[in-house]
Protein backbone atom coordinates (compact mmCIF):
# COMPACT_ATOMS: atom_id res chain seq x y z
CA UNK A 1 0.00 0.00 0.00
CA UNK A 2 1.64 3.42 -1.17
CA UNK A 3 1.95 6.29 1.16
CA UNK A 4 -1.41 8.34 -0.57
CA UNK A 5 -3.39 5.35 0.03
CA UNK A 6 -2.41 5.17 3.26
CA UNK A 7 -3.15 8.42 4.38
CA UNK A 8 -6.60 8.52 2.18
CA UNK A 9 -7.69 5.53 4.31
CA UNK A 10 -6.82 7.05 7.51
CA UNK A 11 -8.61 9.84 6.36
CA UNK A 12 -11.86 7.86 6.01
CA UNK A 13 -11.47 5.89 8.78
CA UNK A 14 -11.71 9.49 10.72
CA UNK A 15 -14.28 10.32 9.14
CA UNK A 16 -16.28 7.21 9.78
CA UNK A 17 -15.37 8.07 13.48
CA UNK A 18 -16.56 11.76 13.40
CA UNK A 19 -19.52 11.05 12.00
CA UNK A 20 -20.10 8.57 14.62
CA UNK A 21 -19.29 10.53 17.27
CA UNK A 22 -21.65 13.52 16.08
CA UNK A 23 -24.44 11.48 15.76
CA UNK A 24 -24.79 9.08 18.17
CA UNK A 25 -26.84 11.81 20.04
CA UNK A 26 -29.36 11.66 17.75
CA UNK A 27 -29.67 7.78 17.53
CA UNK A 28 -29.78 7.70 21.49
CA UNK A 29 -32.69 10.22 21.18
CA UNK A 30 -34.38 8.16 18.91
CA UNK A 31 -33.98 5.14 21.19
CA UNK A 32 -35.33 6.81 24.45
CA UNK A 33 -38.23 9.11 22.92
CA UNK A 34 -39.87 5.61 21.62
CA UNK A 35 -39.97 3.95 25.06
CA UNK A 36 -43.07 3.60 27.43
CA UNK A 37 -41.97 5.02 30.80
CA UNK A 38 -39.30 7.48 32.24
CA UNK A 39 -37.99 4.62 34.12
CA UNK A 40 -37.29 2.93 31.27
CA UNK A 41 -35.04 5.62 30.10
CA UNK A 42 -33.31 6.49 33.30
CA UNK A 43 -32.86 2.62 34.43
CA UNK A 44 -30.84 1.47 30.99
CA UNK A 45 -30.86 4.93 28.17
CA UNK A 46 -29.19 2.33 25.60
CA UNK A 47 -31.22 -0.40 25.44
CA UNK A 48 -33.19 -0.88 22.26
CA UNK A 49 -36.31 -1.33 24.21
CA UNK A 50 -38.59 0.93 22.54
CA UNK A 51 -41.02 0.71 19.21
CA UNK A 52 -41.31 3.32 16.12
CA UNK A 53 -45.39 3.05 17.09
CA UNK A 54 -44.88 4.49 20.79
CA UNK A 55 -42.53 6.77 19.20
CA UNK A 56 -45.40 8.07 17.47
CA UNK A 57 -47.72 7.99 19.91
CA UNK A 58 -44.87 9.61 22.66
CA UNK A 59 -44.89 12.53 19.58
CA UNK A 60 -48.98 12.24 19.51
CA UNK A 61 -49.42 13.14 23.14
CA UNK A 62 -46.81 15.80 23.23
CA UNK A 63 -47.97 17.49 19.83
CA UNK A 64 -51.80 17.08 21.64
CA UNK A 65 -50.96 18.14 25.32
CA UNK A 66 -53.00 20.61 26.49
CA UNK A 67 -51.19 20.91 29.93
CA UNK A 68 -47.64 22.30 27.66
CA UNK A 69 -49.91 23.77 24.69
CA UNK A 70 -47.25 22.88 22.68
CA UNK A 71 -49.10 23.15 19.73
CA UNK A 72 -49.16 26.91 20.30
CA UNK A 73 -45.76 27.10 21.32
CA UNK A 74 -44.54 25.68 17.91
CA UNK A 75 -46.99 28.09 15.75
CA UNK A 76 -45.54 31.30 18.45
CA UNK A 77 -41.96 30.30 17.21
CA UNK A 78 -42.53 29.77 13.68
CA UNK A 79 -44.18 33.59 13.88
CA UNK A 80 -41.19 34.54 15.84
CA UNK A 81 -38.40 32.84 13.67
CA UNK A 82 -39.64 33.95 10.40
CA UNK A 83 -40.95 37.16 11.36
CA UNK A 84 -36.96 37.74 12.78
CA UNK A 85 -35.31 36.36 9.49
CA UNK A 86 -37.06 38.24 7.22
CA UNK A 87 -36.26 41.81 9.21
CA UNK A 88 -32.46 40.42 9.85
CA UNK A 89 -32.44 39.67 6.07
CA UNK A 90 -33.83 43.13 4.87
CA UNK A 91 -32.51 45.55 7.32
CA UNK A 92 -28.87 44.08 7.50
CA UNK A 93 -29.03 43.48 4.14
CA UNK A 94 -29.51 47.30 3.34
CA UNK A 95 -27.50 48.57 6.04
CA UNK A 96 -24.45 46.53 4.72
CA UNK A 97 -25.05 47.51 1.02
CA UNK A 98 -24.72 51.31 2.10
CA UNK A 99 -21.87 50.89 4.85
CA UNK A 100 -19.90 49.15 1.85
CA UNK A 101 -20.69 51.99 -1.21
CA UNK A 102 -20.21 54.61 1.28
CA UNK A 103 -16.80 55.46 1.54
CA UNK A 104 -16.57 57.99 4.88
CA UNK A 105 -15.02 57.69 8.22
CA UNK A 106 -18.69 57.73 9.70
CA UNK A 107 -19.30 54.70 7.87
CA UNK A 108 -16.16 52.72 8.98
CA UNK A 109 -16.87 54.38 12.15
CA UNK A 110 -20.32 52.66 12.28
CA UNK A 111 -19.55 49.34 10.47
CA UNK A 112 -16.67 49.06 13.69
CA UNK A 113 -19.78 49.98 16.09
CA UNK A 114 -21.19 46.74 14.29
CA UNK A 115 -18.35 44.71 14.88
CA UNK A 116 -18.03 45.24 18.59
CA UNK A 117 -21.41 44.43 19.17
CA UNK A 118 -20.65 41.53 18.10
CA UNK A 119 -18.19 40.34 21.46
CA UNK A 120 -20.63 41.86 23.62
CA UNK A 121 -21.88 38.93 25.92
CA UNK A 122 -25.71 39.01 26.16
CA UNK A 123 -25.95 38.33 30.02
CA UNK A 124 -24.63 41.69 30.06
CA UNK A 125 -27.70 43.50 28.69
CA UNK A 126 -30.34 40.88 29.48
CA UNK A 127 -31.57 42.67 32.53
CA UNK A 128 -31.38 45.93 31.27
CA UNK A 129 -33.13 44.84 28.15
CA UNK A 130 -35.99 43.88 30.19
CA UNK A 131 -35.69 47.38 32.16
CA UNK A 132 -35.76 49.30 29.02
CA UNK A 133 -38.67 47.44 27.48
CA UNK A 134 -40.83 48.07 30.45
CA UNK A 135 -39.73 51.62 30.01
CA UNK A 136 -40.63 51.60 25.85
CA UNK A 137 -44.33 49.87 26.81
CA UNK A 138 -45.04 52.70 29.20
CA UNK A 139 -43.80 55.25 26.75
CA UNK A 140 -45.54 54.13 23.54
CA UNK A 141 -48.14 51.55 24.70
CA UNK A 142 -46.46 48.71 22.39
CA UNK A 143 -46.22 45.45 24.52
CA UNK A 144 -42.33 45.08 24.11
CA UNK A 145 -42.90 42.60 26.73
CA UNK A 146 -45.53 39.15 26.46
CA UNK A 147 -45.50 40.01 22.57
CA UNK A 148 -44.07 38.31 18.89
CA UNK A 149 -43.62 41.89 18.27
CA UNK A 150 -41.23 42.60 21.29
CA UNK A 151 -39.17 39.10 20.30
CA UNK A 152 -39.16 39.95 16.91
CA UNK A 153 -37.55 43.40 17.71
CA UNK A 154 -34.81 41.91 20.26
CA UNK A 155 -33.74 39.62 17.96
CA UNK A 156 -33.05 42.10 14.73
CA UNK A 157 -31.01 43.72 17.37
CA UNK A 158 -28.90 40.75 18.58
CA UNK A 159 -29.10 39.58 14.84
CA UNK A 160 -27.65 42.45 13.18
CA UNK A 161 -24.27 42.91 14.06
CA UNK A 162 -22.88 39.53 12.69
CA UNK A 163 -25.59 39.02 9.38
CA UNK A 164 -24.16 43.22 8.52
CA UNK A 165 -20.34 41.62 8.97
CA UNK A 166 -21.44 38.75 6.85
CA UNK A 167 -23.04 40.45 4.09
CA UNK A 168 -20.44 43.84 4.02
CA UNK A 169 -17.59 41.31 3.44
CA UNK A 170 -19.75 39.70 0.74
CA UNK A 171 -20.94 42.61 -0.94
CA UNK A 172 -17.05 43.62 -1.48
CA UNK A 173 -16.77 40.86 -3.84
CA UNK A 174 -20.15 42.62 -5.97
CA UNK A 175 -18.48 44.73 -9.19
CA UNK A 176 -19.70 47.97 -8.56
CA UNK A 177 -19.95 48.43 -12.47
CA UNK A 178 -23.13 46.41 -12.40
CA UNK A 179 -24.71 49.18 -9.95
CA UNK A 180 -23.20 51.76 -12.19
CA UNK A 181 -24.97 50.13 -15.54
CA UNK A 182 -28.43 49.42 -13.50
CA UNK A 183 -28.35 53.65 -13.24
CA UNK A 184 -27.62 54.40 -16.21
CA UNK A 185 -30.54 52.26 -17.75
CA UNK A 186 -32.91 54.54 -14.90
CA UNK A 187 -32.82 52.28 -11.97
CA UNK A 188 -33.00 54.79 -8.99
CA UNK A 189 -31.09 52.78 -5.80
CA UNK A 190 -34.27 51.31 -4.03
CA UNK A 191 -34.61 49.62 -7.55
CA UNK A 192 -30.92 48.75 -8.34
CA UNK A 193 -30.59 47.05 -4.46
CA UNK A 194 -33.57 44.74 -4.71
CA UNK A 195 -33.08 43.93 -8.60
CA UNK A 196 -29.60 43.58 -9.27
CA UNK A 197 -27.89 43.49 -5.77
CA UNK A 198 -30.21 41.53 -3.44
CA UNK A 199 -30.09 38.65 -6.10
CA UNK A 200 -26.47 38.26 -5.79
CA UNK A 201 -26.62 37.51 -1.94
CA UNK A 202 -28.72 34.58 -2.43
CA UNK A 203 -25.86 32.39 -1.31
CA UNK A 204 -24.63 34.41 1.85
CA UNK A 205 -28.26 35.74 2.26
CA UNK A 206 -29.45 31.54 3.03
CA UNK A 207 -26.27 31.46 5.23
CA UNK A 208 -27.29 34.56 7.30
CA UNK A 209 -31.01 32.61 7.54
CA UNK A 210 -29.55 29.35 8.67
CA UNK A 211 -27.29 30.55 10.85
CA UNK A 212 -29.71 33.24 12.60
CA UNK A 213 -32.53 30.51 12.08
CA UNK A 214 -31.17 27.89 14.22
CA UNK A 215 -30.22 30.62 17.04
CA UNK A 216 -33.85 31.94 17.42
CA UNK A 217 -35.47 28.39 17.11
CA UNK A 218 -33.60 27.26 19.62
CA UNK A 219 -32.78 30.22 21.70
CA UNK A 220 -34.15 29.49 25.72
CA UNK A 221 -33.08 32.55 27.34
CA UNK A 222 -34.39 35.62 25.36
CA UNK A 223 -37.59 34.18 25.28
CA UNK A 224 -37.57 33.34 29.41
CA UNK A 225 -37.04 37.03 30.17
CA UNK A 226 -39.12 38.67 27.37
CA UNK A 227 -42.41 35.91 27.49
CA UNK A 228 -41.94 34.04 30.17
CA UNK A 229 -42.38 30.33 30.76
CA UNK A 230 -46.28 29.03 31.04
CA UNK A 231 -47.36 32.56 28.91
CA UNK A 232 -49.78 32.11 25.70
CA UNK A 233 -46.47 33.54 24.01
CA UNK A 234 -44.10 30.51 25.15
CA UNK A 235 -41.82 28.97 22.49
CA UNK A 236 -41.01 25.47 21.99
CA UNK A 237 -37.90 25.48 24.18
CA UNK A 238 -40.13 26.80 26.96
CA UNK A 239 -42.33 23.97 26.45
CA UNK A 240 -40.55 21.48 26.44
CA UNK A 241 -38.75 22.69 29.98
CA UNK A 242 -42.37 21.98 30.89
CA UNK A 243 -42.18 18.28 30.71
CA UNK A 244 -39.48 18.69 34.18
CA UNK A 245 -41.27 19.21 37.39
CA UNK A 246 -39.61 19.72 40.57
CA UNK A 247 -39.82 16.05 41.48
CA UNK A 248 -40.96 14.53 38.63
CA UNK A 249 -39.54 14.12 34.86
CA UNK A 250 -41.20 12.90 32.12
CA UNK A 251 -38.26 12.22 29.71
CA UNK A 252 -39.94 10.26 27.18
CA UNK A 253 -42.36 12.93 26.73
CA UNK A 254 -39.46 15.56 26.79
CA UNK A 255 -37.13 13.57 24.14
CA UNK A 256 -40.09 13.48 22.41
CA UNK A 257 -40.75 17.44 22.12
CA UNK A 258 -37.25 17.75 21.46
CA UNK A 259 -37.63 15.48 18.27
CA UNK A 260 -40.21 17.60 17.03
CA UNK A 261 -38.75 20.88 17.99
CA UNK A 262 -35.28 19.33 15.69
CA UNK A 263 -37.89 18.82 12.25
CA UNK A 264 -38.24 22.29 10.94
CA UNK A 265 -34.37 22.89 12.11
CA UNK A 266 -33.15 19.41 9.72
CA UNK A 267 -35.50 20.35 6.96
CA UNK A 268 -34.41 24.17 6.93
CA UNK A 269 -30.28 22.18 6.61
CA UNK A 270 -30.92 20.04 3.97
CA UNK A 271 -32.64 22.58 1.27
CA UNK A 272 -29.97 25.00 2.00
CA UNK A 273 -26.50 23.52 2.91
CA UNK A 274 -25.43 23.58 -0.89
CA UNK A 275 -25.01 27.38 -0.16
CA UNK A 276 -23.61 27.26 3.36
CA UNK A 277 -20.07 27.01 2.45
CA UNK A 278 -20.18 28.98 -0.56
CA UNK A 279 -21.82 31.87 1.46
CA UNK A 280 -19.69 31.59 4.37
CA UNK A 281 -16.03 32.14 2.36
CA UNK A 282 -17.16 33.85 -0.49
CA UNK A 283 -16.97 37.14 1.15
CA UNK A 284 -13.48 36.72 2.01
CA UNK A 285 -12.15 35.75 -1.32
CA UNK A 286 -11.44 39.22 -2.60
Amino acid sequence: MTRKKRSTLLLEILTILLFVIFFSPFVILLMNASKETSFEVLTDPLALTGTFAQLLTNMEEVWTSTNTQYQQAFVNSIIITTGSLIAIVVASSMAAWVLVRTKTKVSNLIFLLFVVAMIIPFQVVMIPLVSWFRTLRDVTGIPFLRSHFGMIFAYVGFGAPLSIFMYHGFMKSIPYELEEAAEIDGCNKVQTFIYIVFPILKPITITIMLLNGIWIWNDFLLPLLIVGKGTPFQTVPLAIVNYVGAFVAEYQFLLSAVLIAMIPVIILFLFAQKYIIKGMVAGSIK
